[in-house]
């Protein structure tokens, strides 16, 4: 059932809408979660695991004893004109939780959002990759949560958990906020911004139907990927270039390196020459690495996640 969360007026007669699918089992008073994507206008690949989900929930809705809200589109003026931010509010959606009843737009409308998922049993934040940089379905949560938040994490059938420090996790972001009223939530992060990968995704919807029946709340088939790797921030190499040009990456997404293997160059167009050659610093699995090709220095180009083969 649609359920509108928060609506405003926009200037010359447009509106602002965020809805939600309110899904109810055969018991309304069950186990209830909360799915939330669309943050960023330029990620989407949540926008095909909440469909995939909520089909699945309507297909075999006996099977479903306990409630799913799922919210598609938190940042709708983005995902129509496919910003990061909210448009014409240069905004940052995600760093504006848990919101302010009485701020500006994007405050109320995180105020709203942030207070119809309170009471949650657990609540899911599908991120994207941006354009620029290909991931592998990871659960990111703050290390100083992990106890709590590894196990939830793992029914997810992610390939890797990332537990980092708080220095990296956002005070603002809506998995904070909700972490310290109460509700365990884990973020995920997937492929990149504009593509949409049906194979990964799928088994992110498995994963949620196990954290489901976990809470005692879906009793249909469920499929279950190896137990994922967890990693701690130290244990993970960032790569960044140190030169402008192209970057030509010498490995796959995925692949596992040695200590010393070349993981890409930098490339200048007019002159002809490499600018600088990338080695992995340790062995491990590239977890991250960029798609875009044109990088300035600083630009991120690959992550290593640090372990034998």
């Amino acid at each position: 059932m649609k359920q509108t969360v928060f609506t405003a007026m926009l200037p010359i007669g447009e509106s602002l809408v965020v809805q939600k699918n309110h899904i109810c089992g055969t018991r309304r008073n069950g186990p209830r979660i909360a799915v939330v994507a669309g943050m960023y206008g330029d990620e989407l690949e949540g926008q095909f695991v909440t469909f995939e989900l909520a089909r699945r929930l309507n297909e075999c809705p006996g099977d479903l004893r306990g409630v799913v809200d799922i919210y598609p589109a938190l940042n709708p003026l983005g995902l129509s004109s496919h910003e990061h931010g909210v448009p014409q509010f240069d905004i940052d959606l995600e760093r504006t939780f848990p919101g302010n009843p009485d701020g500006s737009l994007t405050e109320v409308l995180a105020d709203a959002v942030f207070n119809d998922i309170l009471g949650a049993h657990a609540c899911v934040v599908l991120h994207s990759s941006d354009a620029r940089v290909r991931e592998l379905t990871q659960v990111r949560i703050d290390e100083q949560d992990d106890a709590g938040l590894i196990s939830l994490a793992s029914l997810l059938n992610p390939q890797i958990i990332w537990a980092r420090s708080a220095q990296s996790v956002s005070q603002p972001t809506l998995a904070y906020a909700l972490n310290a009223r109460g509700c365990p939530t884990v973020v995920v992060e997937m492929g990149s911004g504009a593509h949409i990968n049906k194979n990964s995704e799928v088994w992110l919807v498995e994963g949620i139907l196990r954290l489901l029946e976990k809470l005692h709340a879906w009793t249909g088939s469920t499929i279950a990927l190896p137990y994922p790797r967890v990693v701690r921030g130290g244990n993970v190499a960032v790569l960044m270039a140190s030169d402008p040009g192209l970057f030509l990456p010498s490995v796959e997404h995925g692949d596992w390196v040695r200590r010393g293997d070349v993981v890409g160059a930098i490339v200048d167009p007019l002159e002809g020459i490499t600018r600088s050659e990338l080695r992995a610093p340790c062995n491990g699995l590239v977890f991250s690495l960029r798609d875009y090709p044109f990088v300035q220095p600083g630009s991120l180009l690959a992550r290593i996640l640090e372990e034998e083969r």
